[in-house]
């Protein structure tokens, strides 16, 4: 994989997630206090830098192809996962993901919850919105950089790509001080679906043992299979939903009372 994928795929994977976190943060802030909730952003930082010093080094003493079995197996298993949840959406099966109603639900609950001060934190509960929310979606950010970086011997870069995105969304969320519901999130948990489980063929497959023709250009060939994959089944599912229900509107249509036959 070039430079120019790895960013990209970091970047794309990175910023759904930042989206989430900082939908949670926001809401955190706007309905309860900003300065708890700015503590709780700065130590949920904290813990998952503490996290990133103790997974870095242990990740690059693995042996590389034992490393790309490993991370292949677990990106595959969070690829389909979006991509599946991607497909349901996209086909109507699934409610589309709408940052605006999330964040109407957590400032109505974040309103609606006590206020309770502990030590420096004014309000505990901001505090700890956004150290949760900051930590559990910062975890999988994280896990993305580390993995990717180190399948590539390039972790710095994946770093950067991840920063990047958490920034980019930071920064656009600041300025709105609203969700970001225009972003196409399904879109990219598709696009970023489809690049998991690519990678994770490709690096799991090398893992055990297999050499792809081309080396990293198979990866030209994985990426549009599997897209043409997933979008196919988007089809087949609306196409089947439409059949269903001319089927049923045809038999409610011939067993209604005084149908001209």
């Amino acid at each position: 994989m070039n430079a120019g994928a790895l960013f990209l795929a970091v970047f794309l994977a990175c910023a759904v997630e930042a989206v989430e976190a900082t939908t949670i943060v926001l809401a955190a802030g706007t309905a309860r206090d900003w300065r708890s909730a700015l503590i709780g952003v700065g130590a949920g930082l904290a813990v998952l830098a503490g996290v990133v010093a103790a997974l870095g080094p242990a990740l690059t003493a693995v042996p590389l192809r034992d490393l790309r079995l490993f991370v292949g197996a677990l990106l595959l298993v969070f690829g389909l996962q979006w991509l599946r949840k991607a497909v349901l959406r996209a086909s109507g099966h699934k409610a589309l993901h709408d940052e605006d109603k999330i964040f109407r639900e957590q400032l109505a609950a974040a309103r609606e919850a006590d206020s309770k001060q502990v030590g420096i934190v004014a309000d505990w509960y901001a505090f700890t919105l956004s150290f949760k929310g900051v930590v559990l979606e910062g975890l999988e950010v994280a896990f993305i950089a580390l993995t990717f970086g180190s399948n590539q011997h390039d972790v710095a870069l994946a770093a950067v790509a991840a920063v990047a995105a958490v920034l980019v969304v930071v920064a656009v969320g600041i300025a709105v001080r609203a969700p970001l519901a225009r972003v196409p999130e399904n879109t990219m948990k598709f696009v970023v679906g489809v690049m998991l489980i690519s990678f994770g063929t490709f690096w799991g497959a090398e893992g055990a043992g297999a050499r792809w023709p081309g080396s990293d250009a198979a990866l030209l060939v994985l990426v549009p299979v599997i897209a043409a994959f997933g979008l196919t089944l988007v089809a087949f599912a609306k196409t089947r939903d439409t059949a269903k229900t001319l089927s049923t509107d045809r038999a409610t249509t011939a067993s209604s009372p005084g149908t001209a036959v």
